[in-house]
């Protein structure tokens, strides 16, 4: 069955949407290129724009630091993929474990809850340092003494701790008839939570948890001050052999191209969340 034919005064709205768009397009763009031309002639018209493009921009440094630190990012890369998946699921039990209503669990709640405190009262590069040094000091058996693990542990708590927090603002965040259906239906306490809370809240806290990710990705520079040779620190390294910094502005780079993405994505998971919400 075909559909109608649109009207003719849908027609004309349409195009006068289209029109608006396309004029919203044109100044945005306009604006933009004028803004991005005026900083660039402020900046390459400043008396010491030469010297600082030598220090900071140099080609040959940048050819000559690249393969260095391209191979240190991988260590980078690394920390980041193995820290997200242990901060997940310990983000996500230490949640549960708070908001679930059984008194037996009030020991455990507890723990959760000053662990969440604790570490995110710590900045992350102090956790990273007391880990670091202080595991080995131990000199337990069990415990980890290679320096990629102590990070990923140290960054793992504490970020597990602030993702623990987003996961738990959004399990609250469903509203209680929701909870008072699963019952209706006959589906137990763990079983409303897993088949009709949990999905609802973790679609909910998607982007805020994404932000939390394009964080921990540039936290994992942190691991250099305990010994590791990540990006930053074979940056530094580069730095400190020819006193020019064009080494540290790659290694920005190789973030950027990391985190840039990640944070265009997290704005589309934010716009569809809200279409979704609106109803559009």
């Amino acid at each position: 069955m075909s559909l109608p034919a649109p009207s003719a005064r849908q027609v004309e709205r349409d195009r006068w949407r289209r029109k608006r768009h396309l004029r919203r397009f044109a100044v945005g763009a306009i604006s933009c290129i004028v803004v991005l031309g005026l900083s660039v002639w402020l900046i390459t018209s400043a008396p010491g724009w030469p010297r600082f493009r030598e220090v900071f921009f140099s080609w040959d440094h940048a050819k000559a630091s690249f393969p260095a630190i391209r191979d240190a990012f991988w260590l980078n890369v690394r920390l980041f993929m193995t820290v997200e998946a242990l901060v997940l699921p310990l983000a996500l039990l230490v949640a549960v474990v708070r908001i679930y209503p059984s008194p037996a669990l009030a020991p455990f709640k507890a723990m959760a809850t000053v662990y969440t405190d604790v570490f995110r009262g710590i900045p992350t590069i102090l956790v990273v340092m007391l880990i670091g040094f202080g595991f080995p000091a131990l000199g337990l058996a069990g415990i980890p003494t290679s320096l990629f693990w102590l990070g990923v542990i140290s960054l793992t708590l504490s970020y597990g701790a602030y993702v623990a927090e987003v996961m738990r603002a959004g399990l609250m965040s469903i509203h209680p008839t929701q909870w008072a259906a699963g019952r209706a239906l006959g589906l137990t306490y763990p079983q409303t939570l897993h088949r009709v809370i949990l999905p609802q809240a973790i679609r909910n806290v998607t982007p805020p948890l994404m932000n939390d990710f394009i964080s921990l990705q540039k936290d994992t520079a942190l691991v250099s001050t305990i010994g590791l040779v990540e990006a930053l620190r074979a940056a530094s390294v580069y730095q400190a052999q020819t006193f020019n910094v064009t080494s540290l502005t790659v290694a920005a780079c190789f973030f950027i191209v990391v985190t840039i993405p990640l944070a265009r994505f997290t704005d589309w998971l934010t716009i569809r969340q809200l279409s979704r919400q609106g109803g559009n």
